[in-house]
């Protein structure tokens, strides 16, 4: 059983990696320091020291959340009841939330030069060519549907992913100009029309 003050630290390190989530994804794995993460947590910088020794520390943690939050997801997309529409309408829905810092950190990490040893081994295990693995059946039936355009299944879940991704990585709090789509705007890549 856990005492109060391991839930409250619990607690603790939890706001400061959500703080540290969107700070990652606004400002990039080079630009964010310790001190702006202890800002948006609204804690004082000595006491992120006592939940965290460094930024790469919670860098670490974030990316193997991410991780583990990926595998869990798309196990689930593939897994849940619907046709496949329904199920790549849940995937547009999760991908293209306006907060959703998890995948616009993995997309930084991916792109680094160079990232912690941790982030590094947590990266090299982790296949995201799984994710079009995942896709690919979903693609297929709604092929075998008549739902979906024909081709080839794994090359068209790749593309929708890659929009997705592409979509989900403009900011457009920044660019008042830039507006996301909608899920249902997204399906009609796949689509029979």
């Amino acid at each position: 059983m856990s005492t109060d003050s391991e839930h409250i630290r619990d607690e603790r390190r939890e706001q400061i990696k959500k703080a540290a989530l969107k700070v990652f994804a606004q400002y990039g794995l080079i630009g964010t320091k310790m001190s702006m993460i202890a800002k948006e947590a609204k804690i004082s910088d000595g006491l992120s020291y006592r939940y965290f020794k460094s930024k790469d520390e919670i860098l670490t943690e974030l990316v193997q959340s991410a991780v583990d939050g990926s595998n869990e997801a798309f196990a689930f997309i593939g897994s849940m009841p619907g046709t496949p529409v329904e199920k790549l309408r849940v995937l547009a829905q999760e991908i293209l939330q306006e907060d959703n810092h998890s995948f616009i950190l993995m997309q930084q990490v991916f792109a680094a030069r160079e990232v912690p040893a941790e982030v590094a081994r947590i990266i090299a295990d982790y296949d995201p060519m799984s994710i079009i693995g995942a896709l690919t059946p979903i693609v297929a039936e709604g092929q075998k549907n008549g739902q979906f355009i024909e081709g080839d299944a794994r090359e068209l879940a790749n593309w929708y992913l890659t929009a997705l991704v592409g979509l989900m990585n403009v900011n457009t709090s920044e660019y008042e100009f830039y507006s996301r789509p909608t899920p249902e705007f997204m399906l009609r890549l796949l689509l029979k029309h």
